[in-house]
């Protein structure tokens, strides 16, 4: 019988320990770097036509990509900016904002598209492998890097053309003031609506549930009454827009619990009007607690004491809520003495 014949579990320990290491040496071999596979060219690679049809691709989305540039300036340009148009099924939308978003997205959607086409199509796609080097340079390479800056400083003169380098400096820090004119449409200019609102001296209070003026008999110790401006109508067009601001709440106080000097100068026998829009994010004070004479607001919990200038107590709000200063006509209805002295609701940008 040959060793052939004999079951590799009875082989003799020479004839197992050479098959293990032959085991190993295949193990081994296995897990070898097989390299990168054989490059395949693609179809531009070896046939011209093809290059020039994807150069042709590519150039097209470029000039698409330039002519929708151009649409979008002309659309900045000519659009209105309070025309609308229905696009379904967004519904009616501003065109302007249509036109703009349209028109920017197709120029980077091409110059992105030809990008990859360009790269993917004639750009060459040849892998190359390379060994990990340090990414510090070398001594002699920093060194030779120092001397060519100091060499090019040298030759151009910027040191000692002092006109050159001042105009120069000028010039790149004026550049981007350009830019400034996009800010315009990124908000709202500055206007003095933002800081007024209806009320007005001679304007009288009147109650929001009865529509009818409020005289100080009408407000009892420790109620809360809402007030809007005269000549307010809820069919206004504007109503909504208009008592945003001008929402007014009034409470009445016995005086001698109003710690707050100018609160008490522009009170009526202790009748205080306050703006009822929190000064934390706009919402509606509604709820008040008349042992303390704290108003809050519903939103967030912002409290408010109307017996010490409205001044924020707890709560997320930033300053205290706007007073608007009241007295009492000929005809004895509460009247306002003018606007708020200060914007009303959150604090916004333009403030101060």
């Amino acid at each position: 019988m040959s060793s052939q014949d004999i079951p590799e579990e009875n082989l003799p320990a020479e004839q197992d320990h050479a098959h293990g290491a032959v085991g190993v040496a295949d193990e081994k071999h296995l897990f070898a770097d097989p390299g990168l596979p054989p490059h395949e060219h693609r179809m531009q690679d070896i046939d011209e036509r093809a290059a020039k049809r994807s150069e042709r691709t590519v150039a097209l989305l470029f000039t698409v990509s330039m002519l929708a540039t151009v649409a979008f300036i002309a659309s900045y340009v000519a659009i209105p900016h309070d025309k609308t148009t229905y696009i379904w099924p967004l519904g009616r939308i501003s065109a302007l904002n249509f036109a703009l978003g349209l028109t920017l997205g197709l120029s980077l959607f091409c110059i992105g598209a030809a990008a990859v086409h360009w790269a993917r199509t004639l750009m060459s796609d040849v892998e190359i492998a390379d060994e990990r080097h340090p990414i510090e340079a070398a001594p002699e390479v920093k060194a030779k890097v120092m001397a060519d800056f100091r060499q090019g400083a040298k030759e151009s003169a910027l040191g000692r053309r002092k006109l050159l380098r001042t105009t120069m400096f000028g010039a790149l820090a004026l550049f981007p003031l350009s830019g400034v004119v996009l800010l315009r449409d990124l908000g709202p200019l500055p206007e003095e609506k933002l800081r007024h609102t209806l009320w007005a001296k001679g304007k009288l209070l009147v109650n929001m549930n009865t529509n009818e003026p409020l005289r100080p008999s009408d407000v009892a110790v420790g109620s809360l009454t809402f007030a809007k401006p005269e000549g307010l109508e809820e069919h206004d067009h504007d109503f909504q827009t208009e008592i945003a601001k001008a929402a007014l709440m009034i409470v009445r106080i016995q005086p001698d619990n109003i710690k707050d000097k100018r609160e008490l100068e522009w009170s009526h026998e202790g009748i205080v009007a306050y703006s009822k829009i929190c000064t934390h994010v706009g919402c509606p004070i509604s709820l008040y607690e008349q042992q303390t004479h704290h108003v809050l607001c519903p939103c967030h919990q912002s409290t408010f004491d109307l017996s010490d200038g409205a001044r924020v107590i707890f709560g997320p709000a930033g300053h205290a809520l706007p007073q608007l200063r009241i007295g009492v006509n000929d005809e004895g209805y509460l009247e306002a003495l003018g606007d708020f002295e200060e914007p009303v609701g959150p604090a916004f940008w333009e403030r101060g």
